[in-house]
């Protein structure tokens, strides 16, 4: 093989390699869309937008899973039971997930745990009303129980879902420590987006629906469906509390 067949060898070589690379960007960009349009399909057909927020969360779940087995070189995840350095983040929630949430709490918690857990919402609430930028607000999530677990984790929100962190230090550092303004935790790109085609999803949704779109601090938006909830369970009892 003289020089020139060499180079004229390599150089196709390349060219087609870089011709299958340049179709396989489109397709995995192209993953996207169809999730997007599937997410779509499935949130017109649910029956309510709380049973499109439950299933943005199952749709969410079986594609990062997918991902994970599938997709090469997915980052590292450093994250575990109990680390909950991101449990001390203002969190927003989109249409119908504070329903879902308040109907687990309304299925699984004591009257008392209730009573407790309304108390702490309350306090969170009127922190992130009072704050002057809530997305530099760090404060103990009101549903964090004294083990550090999430005592509603089946139903946590897609933000909270998206979550993840290649370092548990750096966690540390950028929730509790002083870290300069822009930086933050680097994070599996794919499955972040994954749940926020599923939180923009669901703002469409909502709006097809004509009911309001817009994304809510979680301790308001589940304070004020757990006092939707129990208005409706006891309407006596509300009105006398009113009285």
């Amino acid at each position: 093989m003289s020089a020139q067949d060499a180079i004229d060898f390599v150089s196709d070589n390349i060219t087609e390699v870089g011709t299958l690379m340049r179709s396989l960007s489109g397709r995995y960009e192209g993953i996207f869309g169809n999730l997007r349009a599937a997410y779509g399909v499935a949130f017109e057909q649910a029956g309510s937008i709380a049973d499109a927020a439950r299933d943005a969360s199952a749709i969410a779940d079986a594609a990062t899973a997918s991902f994970r087995d599938n997709i090469p070189n997915q980052p590292g995840n450093a994250c575990s039971s109990g680390c909950a350095a991101c449990c001390h983040l203002y969190v927003q929630v989109p249409p119908g997930t504070a329903t879902v949430m308040a109907q687990h709490i309304v299925a699984h918690f004591t009257q008392d745990e209730r009573a407790a857990l309304r108390a702490r919402l309350e306090v969170a609430a009127a922190a992130a009303r009072d704050a002057a930028d809530v997305m530099k607000l760090r404060m103990r999530c009101a549903l964090l129980g004294a083990d550090n677990r999430c005592t509603v984790y089946e139903v946590r929100p897609l933000s909270c879902r998206a979550f993840t962190s290649r370092s548990v230090a750096r966690c540390h550092d950028v929730v509790f420590g002083d870290v300069p303004e822009g930086t933050g935790v680097e994070q599996n790109a794919a499955h972040f987006r994954i749940h926020m085609e599923a939180t923009f999803a669901l703002e469409q949704a909502a709006r097809n629906r004509g009911l309001p779109d817009a994304q809510k601090g979680l301790a308001q938006a589940l304070l004020d469906e757990m006092t939707s909830s129990d208005a409706a369970t006891h309407p006596d009892q509300c009105l006398a509390a009113q009285k």
